[in-house]
């Protein structure tokens, strides 16, 4: 007998509780870049005015995002917001989904901004007891691209283990990232844009369920691009490398990725109707757009995520993917559901409603 295709039986999110305005921020980096140089402070706060966020959230007050913390202190305050957050969000997919925590056979956790061993999956498993035999799989060093990752990880699992049923955890805090006394572009940028927050994912082969389902997935990697992106570990903790040439490289490559991924699935661009794209910044959102907005398709749904929580890595696709269904899809339907990450990569799922 032919195996069910997996489908995604329930999402949803949770927020960490400090949260600022764009506005606020602005006031905060006036005061951070006082002793700067006044064209470059200038510069700075116009990136922050124009990075299309207009508010984001965090696991630490503001007062502490720009305190002189250790990467020890930093990190523990990480561990702390990781567990709540994710414990958060498991339960309010399992509730959404009408499923028990002893369903879930396989639990992914997903997050690249600080360490945890044992990793948050263990704490998960203890505080909603669920079974001692669950498959577990951390995914801590693929960035923005890991809640598309992990997708694909289940998808996998579930295909070979028919009736199983899986949860994706992604929970991030890039603000516990921030560099103090880092000026450079990479750290003031990445500072504009991301946000703390976390998702959650469930899949399962279930035929009654309305959710989508899983068609097809992809991993299309950039030969020598490992310098696009990522972060370099210091003595304060994680320093971002973000490259001035990743909205270019996607450009790039984007035909290669998006069209034989399509074709191989005896599709066009014109049978796909939604758009379910990670929101890594403006520039990158923009090129998207110019090259599909000719083709009647947006990026609606991306643009609110970005604007009303910033770039919350791994966990943002999954946010966009969980507006889609709050708001509603027709039966027949299909989405792509795309992200971008370190190495360079690109990871794509094709859903069917």
């Amino acid at each position: 007998m032919q195996n069910k295709s997996p489908k995604i039986l329930s999402t949803a999110t949770a927020l960490p509780p400090y949260t600022k305005t764009t506005d606020g921020i602005l006031e905060d980096m006036e005061r951070h870049l006082a002793d700067q140089d006044e064209r470059f402070r200038r510069k700075i706060l116009r990136i922050f005015k124009y990075a299309q966020v207009d508010q984001r959230y965090s696991i630490m007050p503001a007062e502490d995002v720009l305190a002189p913390l250790s990467f020890e202190e930093k990190n523990d305050r990480y561990v702390e917001g990781v567990k709540a957050l994710s414990e958060t969000v498991l339960r309010k997919a399992l509730e959404e989904g009408k499923i028990a925590a002893k369903d879930i056979d396989f639990i992914i956790t997903v997050s690249c901004t600080g360490f945890m061993i044992p990793s948050v999956d263990a704490y998960l498993i203890n505080a909603l007891d669920m079974r001692q035999d669950i498959v577990r799989l951390p995914v801590t060093e693929m960035g923005c691209a890991a809640g598309v990752s992990a997708t694909i990880y289940a998808n996998n699992f579930l295909k070979a283990n028919p009736g199983k049923k899986a949860a994706i955890i992604a929970v991030e805090s890039p603000m516990s990232t921030f560099q103090l006394q880092d000026f450079s572009m990479a750290n003031m940028v990445s500072a504009a844009i991301f946000g703390d927050g976390a998702a959650c994912l469930i899949m399962g082969d279930d035929e009654e369920h309305p959710g989508p389902v899983i068609r097809d997935t992809q991993m299309y990697h950039f030969y020598d691009e490992t310098a696009l992106m990522g972060f370099r570990l210091r003595n304060t903790g994680f320093e971002m490398v973000l490259d001035v040439n990743v909205p270019e490289r996607i450009n790039e490559h984007f035909e290669r990725i998006i069209f034989p991924f399509l074709e191989r699935n005896d599709l066009s661009i014109d049978d796909i109707d939604h758009l379910i794209f990670h929101p890594g910044g403006k520039k990158i959102i923009q090129m998207v757009d110019s090259l599909f907005g000719a083709l009647g398709k947006n990026l609606d749904e991306t643009k609110s995520v970005l604007r009303n929580y910033g770039n919350m890595s791994s966990a943002t696709v999954l946010y966009v993917l969980h507006q889609f269904l709050e708001k509603g899809v027709r039966k027949g339907e299909r989405g792509i559901m795309l992200s971008f990450g370190p190495g360079f990569s690109a990871q794509s799922v094709l859903l069917e409603w």
